[in-house]
């Protein structure tokens, strides 16, 4: 090594322990002045690093990435606050930055993993440094999180700095250095408050809510038309409620009115030369396309008369806009042709129209008590325990009712009963009926129909009667005949009202040919009795309506053989009879109400139930079988088929 070498390693050495000299004497000096003068020419930056820890007495930990000299100086004096702001410059011109950790330790780090380490999380009010990293999240309230963070992306570092959003809470996450952290921070909540959302109600008054929404959004999806330049602005939200045709409008206030403004334009009226409204098909489930028709151009052509408050609303049409209602049978569909606020009216009409109804299983009994005694024990002895309600009868106003204490003394005395309310068992009834030799049960009807249609039941026969003869000029007669229905007949139109109760309409006739009367020259004589009236009663519950008694004469001869046909002498051998009888036609009736197809299907399978218990071992149905055997010579075998049949039917009802 030359002289000269050694000569300037002495001095390199003298500089630089007098610099660090230097330093030492100007520590103590700031400290207790708690002013500090700052002049750092090519200094290590570690060495930088350990100087500022020692000045302002804070543990910072290096990274070993940390590298280089600076030449950083101050002709002012600072206090401890600025002094540490100064050194957060330094690290951040030179690339680096420091981050401050729980326990009151500051990482000195490079910017480039700022992101990873763990950054500080800022709240509203906390004190912080403009160029130290931290982390801040901001709820938003008006605008979108999600249209929001691009713009904040371009504002920050993405080296050091980061803007996410999160949808779910509509809020941001900040990284970065305080002073830009903070800005951002300012610009969201004047975005957010100048985006405060409202919403205004716009009512439309000729096109349908649902197709200008589509529209609007057509027009302002990339822009306002006829508005250049206004890509990316914030516009309104649109809404549409189809129930009361109008348009919900929410967003701030200048994109509300430009929506709006559009929303009015959309909606003006069609000129008279026009063509306005559209077709629809409407199929229907369960009602009568011909049925509804009547109604719905009911609705249509009538006009609100306003001086009438009970008066109903109606829809009103335009002259210039035709609107027409059309029925196809075949498909059972409904043509309408109307605009579409018009439209939707009578859409709301049909589909409250066009409903499952209801069913009503309607169950008689017809029947002719001979003697109201033989009706009354029959019953008795069947359900003492059953009760009911008895309204008495014209011709004895002594009869009551004592709910359960037995038919007997529901249906009364002698005179028979006018009306009333039976509550005991159906089969039961039916049962005691067939058991009295003095009753005679016409019919057992059992309808299923709708609610508020009638049903018919007709059993008879149609008799010829003579209205007019003629005879020509060759002697010829000619007679005018006409057919008359006889026998019986039941009608019965059940309303179901509130409560499961039905009102029937009730009417009821039996009519024969009186036989009285066979000699008549004049034409048969009939006799007819009918009752037409309403009640209300409740579903399963029978109704009784009777009191309609009818008197019959016979007579009866006997004698002895031979000596009963003498002249004069044949009384002495012989006795005349002649009775009269009273008849008494009594109507037994029950509603029963099916909702759902589940309560049909329990109905039928209590039909099969009936069928199977039946006794065809009766003496009624012995002589039945009889007359068919011997009217097919079949031998009993047809009606084993037919039978057979029906138990085949009712168990294929139940499986439906």
């Amino acid at each position: 090594m030359s002289k000269a070498t050694v000569i300037y390693e002495h001095v390199k050495c003298f500089f630089k322990y007098s610099i660090a000299g230097f330093l030492m004497i100007l520590i103590p000096f700031c400290s207790t002045a708690e002013s500090y003068s700052a002049n750092f020419q090519n200094t290590e930056i570690r060495e930088f690093v350990n100087t500022v820890s020692k000045v302002l007495n804070k543990t910072i930990v290096i990274d070993p990435a940390i590298q280089g000299t600076i030449n950083v100086r101050s002709y002012d004096s600072l206090d401890s606050e600025r002094y540490y702001q100064f050194f957060l410059s330094v690290l951040q011109v030179y690339g680096f930055t420091a981050v401050n950790m729980p326990g009151g330790i500051t990482k000195i780090i490079p910017e480039r993993n700022a992101k990873s380490a763990g950054i500080p999380l800022v709240q509203d009010g906390d004190i912080t440094r403009h160029d130290e990293v931290i982390m801040r999240i901001v709820p938003l309230d008006n605008i979108s999180g999600r249209e929001l963070a691009p713009l904040l992306r371009q504002l920050n570092d993405a080296a050091e700095g980061s803007v996410v959003h999160y949808d779910a809470a509509n809020m941001l996450l900040m990284t970065g250095r305080a002073s830009v952290v903070e800005r951002l921070v300012a610009i969201v909540a004047r975005v957010d408050n100048r985006a405060q959302h409202h919403v205004e109600t716009l009512a439309l008054h000729n096109a349908s809510a649902s197709d200008v929404v589509n529209m609007a959004n057509a027009l302002h999806r990339d822009g306002t038309a006829g508005q250049p330049g206004t890509v990316g602005r914030i516009h309104a939200s649109i809404v549409a409620d189809d129930r009361t045709n109008t348009v919900l409008v929410s967003g701030d206030a200048p994109a509300r009115a430009r929506m709006i403004q559009t929303l009015q334009k959309l909606d003006r009226e069609h000129s008279p030369g026009a063509m306005g409204g559209n077709t629809q098909v409407v199929y229907l489930k369960y009602a009568k396309a011909a049925q509804l028709i009547d109604v719905l151009n009911g609705v249509i052509n009538k006009s609100v008369d306003s001086s009438d408050p009970a008066a109903p609303v109606v829809i009103e049409t335009s002259k210039s806009t035709p609107v027409s209602v059309t029925a196809d049978d075949q498909t059972n569909s409904l043509i309408l042709n109307a605009p579409n606020h018009i439209m939707r009216q009578l859409r709301d009409v049909i589909d409250q129209l066009d409903i499952r109804r209801p069913q009503v299983l309607v169950e008689a009994i017809i029947a002719e008590v001979s003697d109201a005694q033989g009706l009354n024990f029959g019953i008795q002895w069947m359900n003492n325990s059953a009760g009911g309600t008895n309204f008495g009868s014209a011709t004895d106003p002594s009869v009551t009712a004592i709910p359960g204490n037995g038919m007997g003394q529901v249906l009364g005395s002698a005179q028979g009963l006018a009306a009333g309310f039976y509550r005991g068992n159906w089969a039961g009834l039916l049962t005691a009926l067939q058991t009295s030799n003095q009753n005679n049960i016409l019919a057992t009807p059992s309808i299923v129909t709708l609610d508020n249609v009638e049903a018919e039941f007709t059993v008879g026969q149609d008799v010829p009667v003579l209205t007019g003869s003629q005879t020509t000029s060759g002697d010829n007669v000619y007679n005018t005949v006409e057919r008359r229905s006889v026998g019986i007949k039941l009608k019965v139109t059940p309303q179901i009202n509130l409560g499961d109760t039905v009102r029937l309409d009730i009417e009821q006739e039996v009519s024969s040919v009186s036989t009285s009367a066979a000699s008549n020259t004049l034409g048969p004589t009939f006799d007819t009795r009918n009752v037409r009236n309403a009640v209300l009663v409740g579903t399963g519950n029978t109704v009784v309506v009777g009191g309609l008694l009818d008197n019959s004469t016979s007579e009866g001869n006997s004698a002895v053989p031979l000596l009963g046909r003498i002249p004069v002498l044949k009384h002495l051998f012989g006795t005349t009879s002649k009775s009269t009888s009273k008849r008494n036609l009594m109507l037994f009736i029950r509603p029963t109400i099916m909702r759902e197809q589940e309560r049909y299907d329990q109905v039928s399978l209590q039909s099969l139930s009936r069928f199977k218990q039946h006794d065809f071992s009766t003496p009624a149905d012995q002589v039945f079988h009889q007359a068919l055997d011997q009217s097919v010579g079949a031998g009993g075998q047809t009606v084993n088929a037919m039978l057979n049949d029906i138990q085949r039917f009712y168990a294929g009802s139940g499986n439906e």
